[in-house]
């Protein structure tokens, strides 16, 4: 089993103490990147949630390659990254969601030699309590010794309404967090000891603070807040640390009378403003000699201000929202952490980007206008590789079995610019079975009805997966949308579908023409011809694993076209609602058809007997079938009525579901299993056989491996007919015994009761677990009422469902005899 698709971003990354190494939080492990190469050097395993902070400890002769990181899992642990080893584990039983150690990064050891005690502050969310305040008060800043292994138990430094990010200054003095328009600062007691109490300063504006950062040697503290505007307070706790001390009463005063820029009360000499960011500032760091500030936000661009002047360098068009700056022990390296799951490494003072670290792409946040046209995942079968769609208009190729960038490319050119509209977006990607071809559809959208375009682009792949623009089609189907892109599976041949009523197959062409000066080659794509059927939309389009059929949903039902003279061989049908998916199972005559609409279900339909063979009445995000085998994989979506039950209220939320694997001639699943985020997922069969160390399994067949990716990106890949029992997500496999019955057509009603759940979520897999118990079914009695002859068989002929009914052929025949009378004749 392979888990990949973590978010780089989600914590603020570190340094190694000789700055060749960059650990950065990777869902619930630290991985560990080497800042020459980019490469991942290796792991540290062991949290059972999201890591929440890293902090490498400081170097001196005995301690060089450690860390401590905090988890949601409620653990503190403390590691040896060079090795990996985990050497020490504080379990502190409340989720940690920030993490600072102050004063190990000034100090070590005592006046008197000794080591001191590590000491930690931690904003956790505390247990539910009866008390009306306590539910209204989650977050609680706690101190900890790390050494002890204990919390101060008589000493929280703050309660809030919600677990807040620490932040701590380069000097170990002081640690802050803000909460709306008001800054908290801490000073940290010079004997931090369990019993020792910490100072606090308050600093307030009139917006919503977003980040703040501390100077490394002064008193100075800058914050940015919601419009872009950033203050910066120098002199601050001056009061709160003079307060008390008799000679300092001369100095308190003309502190009093020399306030400049403050608003009440504020602990703090002065305040100054500055505003270049056009929206919320996402993150401040100083430089380490304290000259310089860096700040960041939606725009992309990094600035550097000079603290003395105000005045600005920019690193622009970075391309993406930025969220973390920090600094190396060596002066020469700092790196930025990106929205795009992006981190740089930035040669400094020049600002240059000398090497990046890729995650996969998490989800463009696109309006609420662009609902239903944005693209979702193509995948790679052979070479185990997802497209991505982007933002910027890019299409990230990413390969599940490495969990690492393999390309990118830009569909069409855009610099980010995030408060223009969105006007285009890609709303169609596919790749051909080889992964040499791609397709893409670019919608954009009319302004005041005037300008709305639909671009039809086809790709040639180079060196890794660098596509290169082979044709344009402008309006491909005159101004209607395109709803499929399929690629033929083994020529150049690629249909597209249109809700205007027709598709179009496009086929590869190469020519020559003779010009003065030499021969010029043209090598692009043609419309080869056009069909429609009794004008309805054309809503989905896939091809046959040989070829020979294309199959295009006409609404309701399924056309089957010959792809090379273009007739109509046959049609089948017809379901509830308009066919949104179609999907070939192997290289069978088995078709899957999926619907959402009102009554969203899918259907497994025989081609050779133009009949449908089962149903079900769920919703389906996404289908994949095996190549070789008649096995194929559903991801289906709880409806919301399942997940309001009381019994599911804590094991499931919105948009999760389960996967389903069938086998074509049972309409019970074969194995299931339980998955978050389901809603938008994705799945695939990776044919992985061209790898040997993955190439059989114990019964000596090919392995198709299964890939599950949900809507934040994140995914896994397993073998699903394995005996893999470490999966994330629950699953068992076999072990059915129930009869065929009836089981044709079923409800959304039949998902399994507040009893049944519990099984399911335990990873009960079939029919049982997820439909409930089918009727008591007794074949004699049922055989007894079909063999009984009916005095008027027109009556019942057609009676049934019509799935079931045999082909109009043998029914138009049987229909006239039973209308003609019987006569005996004599020879």
């Amino acid at each position: 089993m392979i888990n990949g698709g973590k978010s780089f971003v989600s914590s603020q990354p570190a340094f190694s103490n000789d700055a060749k190494r960059l650990l950065i939080c990777n869902g619930n492990t630290v991985t560990v990147f080497s800042s020459s190469t980019s490469m991942q050097v290796t792991e540290l395993e062991g949290h059972k949630s999201l890591v929440t902070s890293v902090i490498v400890v400081p170097a001196s002769s005995k301690v060089l390659c450690y860390c401590w990181t905090s988890s949601l899992d409620g653990t503190i642990r403390y590691w040896d990254f060079s090795m990996p080893q985990l050497i020490k584990t504080v379990d502190i039983r409340s989720p940690i969601f920030s993490m600072v150690i102050p004063r190990f990064l000034s100090k070590q050891v005592d006046e008197g030699g000794k080591p001191t005690d590590v000491i930690a502050y931690i904003s956790v969310k505390k247990a539910s309590d009866s008390d009306d305040r306590s539910k209204c008060l989650q977050g609680q800043i706690r101190k900890c010794n790390l050494t002890s292994s204990k919390l101060a138990t008589a000493i929280i430094v703050k309660e809030s309404a919600k677990p807040e990010f620490i932040i701590g200054s380069p000097s170990g003095d002081f640690f802050g967090i803000q909460i709306k328009r008001t800054l908290y600062i801490w000073k940290v007691p010079s004997n931090d000891s369990d019993g020792a109490l910490v100072k606090k300063m308050r600093l307030h504006h009139t917006k919503t603070f977003t980040t703040f950062a501390f100077h490394p040697n002064s008193n100075i503290v800058a914050a940015g807040d919601a419009t872009g505007r950033i203050l910066v307070w120098r002199g601050f706790g001056t009061r709160t640390l003079l307060k008390g001390n008799k000679q300092a009463n001369g100095k308190l005063m003309k502190y009093e009378d020399e306030r400049d820029g403050l608003r009440g009360d504020d602990d703090a000499e002065s305040c100054s403003t500055w505003h270049w960011h056009s929206s919320e500032v996402k993150f401040l760091a100083f430089s380490s000699d304290g000259a310089y500030l860096y700040s960041g936000g939606n725009e992309g661009v990094l600035v550097l201000w000079q603290l003395d002047t105000g005045k600005q360098k920019f690193l622009p068009r970075i391309g993406s929202p930025l969220l973390y700056f920090v600094h190396s022990p060596d002066p020469t390296l700092s790196v930025i952490s990106c929205a795009d799951n992006l981190i740089h490494i930035l040669k400094m003072p020049s600002l240059e980007i000398l090497k990046s670290i890729a995650g996969i792409k998490l989800p463009c946040s696109l309006p609420d206008m662009w609902n239903g046209l944005s693209s979702r995942f193509s995948f790679d079968c052979s070479a185990g590789i997802v497209a991505l769609p982007t933002e910027n208009y890019r299409i990230q190729f990413y390969s599940l079995l490495d969990d690492t960038e393999i390309s990118e490319v830009q569909i069409c050119e855009r610099n980010h610019q995030p408060s223009d509209d969105i006007m285009v977006v890609v709303s169609l990607v596919s790749l051909s079975y080889d992964g040499s071809l791609m397709s893409t559809v670019e919608t954009r959208l009319a302004e005041d009805g005037v300008g709305g375009l639909i671009c039809l682009k086809f790709w040639v792949a180079e060196l890794r997966k660098d596509f290169k623009l082979s044709t344009i089609v402008y309006e491909p189907h005159r101004n209607s949308a395109i709803s499929a892109v399929a690629f033929h599976p083994k020529q150049k041949m690629v249909a597209s579908s249109s809700y205007g009523g027709d598709f179009k197959i496009w086929v590869h062409s190469s020519s020559t023409t003779q010009r003065k000066g030499g021969v010029n080659e043209f090598s692009g794509w043609i419309c080869h011809s056009v069909g429609s059927y009794k004008g309805k939309s054309m809503t989905a389009a896939t091809f046959s694993a040989d070829g020979s059929v294309l199959a295009v949903a006409a609404e309701t039902v399924i056309t089957l076209w010959d792809p090379d003279r273009n007739y109509l061989v046959a049609v089948v049908g017809e379901t509830y609602t308009p066919i949104d998916n179609l999907s070939f199972v192997g290289k069978s005559d088995y078709i899957v058809s999926t619907s959402h609409g009102s009554k969203p279900h899918i259907s497994l339909w025989c081609l050779s007997k133009l009949s449908k063979t089962w149903s079900y009445d769920f919703r389906v995000e996404a289908v994949a079938s095996m190549e070789e085998d008649l096995f194929f994989a559903v991801l289906a979506v709880f409806p919301e009525s399942y997940v309001a039950s009381e019994s599911l209220r804590s094991s499931t939320s919105s948009g999760d579901g389960i996967i389903l694997l069938f086998d074509v001639n049972d309409p019970v699943p074969v194995a299931s299993w339980l998955v978050k985020k389901a809603n938008g997922g994705g799945l695939a069969f990776l044919h992985v056989n061209h790898l040997s160390s993955l190439k059989e399994n114990n019964s000596g067949r090919p392995i198709s491996l299964l890939a599950y990716i949900n809507n934040d990106h994140e995914y896994v890949v397993f073998d699903p007919l394995g005996n893999e029992h470490e999966l994330k997500m629950n699953r068992k496999k076999d072990g059915l015994d129930i009869k065929e019955a009836g089981c044709n057509e079923c409800s959304i009603s039949d998902w399994p009761s507040t009893s049944d759940t519990a099984f399911l979520i335990e990873g009960i897999s079939g029919y049982t677990s997820i439909y409930g118990e089918l009727p008591q079914f007794d074949p004699k009695k049922n055989m007894q009422a079909a063999i009984v002859p009916s005095e008027r068989p027109w009556e019942t002929i057609f009676s049934g469902p019509s799935h079931t009914l045999p082909p109009l052929t043998k029914l138009c025949s049987a229909f006239l005899e039973s209308l003609l009378e019987k006569r005996t004749t004599a020879t």
